[in-house]
């Protein structure tokens, strides 16, 4: 997958099929308008024309539910050929809708296929909707598809509901949003040994700073790391009970017999269940006491 990234400096020579959005969580909306972008370049290929497929999203600073390697993992693995990420610097926040469609997608991007989804806005002032964009088609010679929400029993499937699900550490609706396993990765560092100490390794990494996070507490995990995967009990949070002082992400893997191989090595935690929330312990055996019942439940929660 190619990506364009950091100027507006660019062209790309051949016709393109775009779909556009913040594209936050690459939750089951958005994979059904990818999924559209790859069926209508499908679709052109036995013709002998086949478009580029293009992912055209819209950066954000901070605080999202995928960092930006993490979305470029996601969607670089759906098959997209290029994936575009647009700053919102001052250039794009006053330019107006017309004039995004004819300079960026039309002129810079060879658009002849846009795929969007009913209630897609863009523009300054957000005056820009699908109206126009048909009108614009027509103008300048490329065809508009709107795709309808993706809903279930609760609504329409967004980055919203993600967001709030994630924020009171319901995982498993979190997870039916995305379609996949709502993850933290980085490399293992050494911790401060404590786990080790009282009989129980483990695993720390300090998430990305500009990734959301569900509450402080335990969950029940499932773990990649090193080739392998693991089922594990996580601990977020800044270990109150030892005089933590940052955010860390800790983990007990059940059957991995020696966790000093994994120093260094990627990480994937995905969240599969709230436990219980972060609690400061009296003393070192109360804190030891507790992770035996967590290791205990969490060996319940996978039928170990």
């Amino acid at each position: 997958m190619y990506i364009i990234k950091d100027s507006f400096d660019f062209t790309v020579d051949h016709g393109t099929v775009i779909t556009l959005g913040k594209f936050d969580g690459v939750h089951r909306g958005h994979q059904a308008l990818i999924g559209r972008v790859k069926a209508y370049a499908a679709s052109h290929k036995s013709l002998g024309r086949s478009p580029k497929t293009v992912v055209f999203t819209f950066m954000m600073n901070h605080y999202t539910l995928l960092t930006v390697e993490e979305r470029r993992e996601i969607i670089g693995n759906m098959g997209i050929d290029i994936l575009v990420e647009c700053p919102f610097v001052p250039m794009i926040i006053t330019m107006e809708a017309e004039d995004f469609v004819r300079k960026i997608l039309v002129e810079q991007m060879q658009v002849c296929h846009l795929v969007v989804g009913e209630d897609f806005r863009f523009g300054y002032g957000r005056r820009g909707d699908v109206a126009m964009l048909r009108e614009l088609g027509r103008r300048y010679d490329f065809t508009v598809e709107v795709v309808e929400k993706v809903t279930d029993e609760e609504g329409r499937i967004s980055s919203s509901r993600v967001r709030e699900s994630l924020r009171e550490g319901d995982m498993e609706t979190v997870n039916r949003l995305l379609g996949y396993s709502f993850f933290v990765e980085g490399s293992v560092i050494h911790g401060r040994r404590i786990g080790r100490a009282i009989g129980f390794p483990t695993t720390n990494l300090i998430p990305d700073g500009s990734k959301l996070l569900p509450p402080n507490g335990v969950y029940f995990v499932r773990t990649r790391i090193g080739g392998k995967d693991y089922n594990g009990v996580t601990n977020i949070g800044t270990k109150p009970t030892v005089d933590g002082h940052f955010l860390g992400v800790e983990t007990y893997l059940y059957d991995c017999e020696d966790g000093t191989d994994l120093y260094g090595k990627k990480q994937r935690v995905e969240l599969l269940h709230f436990s219980r929330p972060e609690k400061k312990f009296s003393n070192i055996d109360d804190l030891k006491a507790q992770i035996a019942m967590d290791r205990e439940n969490g060996a319940a929660y996978f039928g170990r």
